[in-house]
């Protein structure tokens, strides 16, 4: 099969699976190219769909193999239209006992969704309204009490929210 045909293949069925990603509500994300500071907030604004239906929010990292990591420590602060916020610091796996990094990809770069709402039960939006998530990673060495100033390996911090069929 000619180049030409095989790129207007891969078009067609890219565009055909981004089409049919029924469940994505809002997915945004924000680019680190070379290093996330530990002070680079990943900031995601978005509007509540309803205060009635079930959705299910995520955090989606991709990496590189410059993550030299087996985990990843996150902190994340959900903001309220009215004022409250609820902020966590959540640990994720990032990859395998022997290295191998988890995630999907063909290529060096992969992608993890990863819970950050509705896995433990529902979550539905108690305001109305625009709410916003805020990510900045908390990783530091072992033994450290310092974070970690510059982290490696992460290319993108994206949110993702998606309703509950």
């Amino acid at each position: 099969m000619p180049k030409k045909i095989k790129g207007i293949v891969f078009l067609f069925v890219s565009a055909a699976l981004i089409a049919c990603d029924s469940k994505a509500v809002f997915d945004s994300y924000v680019s680190y190219p070379n290093e996330w500071h530990k002070d680079s907030i990943a900031s995601f604004k978005f509007m509540a769909p309803d205060t009635l239906n079930n959705y299910n929010l995520f955090i989606n990292i991709r990496n590189n193999n410059d993550y030299k990591f087996n985990n990843l420590f996150l902190i994340t602060e959900l903001s309220y239209p009215h004022g409250k916020t609820v902020k966590d610091t959540l640990e994720y796996k990032m990859a395998k006992p022997n290295g191998e990094l988890l995630g999907t990809g063909f290529t060096d770069v992969k992608e993890n969704k990863l819970w950050l709402k509705g896995y433990e039960g529902t979550f539905k939006f108690e305001e109305e309204g625009e709410y916003q998530i805020n990510i900045q990673h908390a990783m530091r060495q072992n033994g450290q009490v310092n974070g970690l100033a510059n982290l490696e390996g992460i290319t993108e911090v994206g949110f993702r929210l998606e309703s509950v069929q």
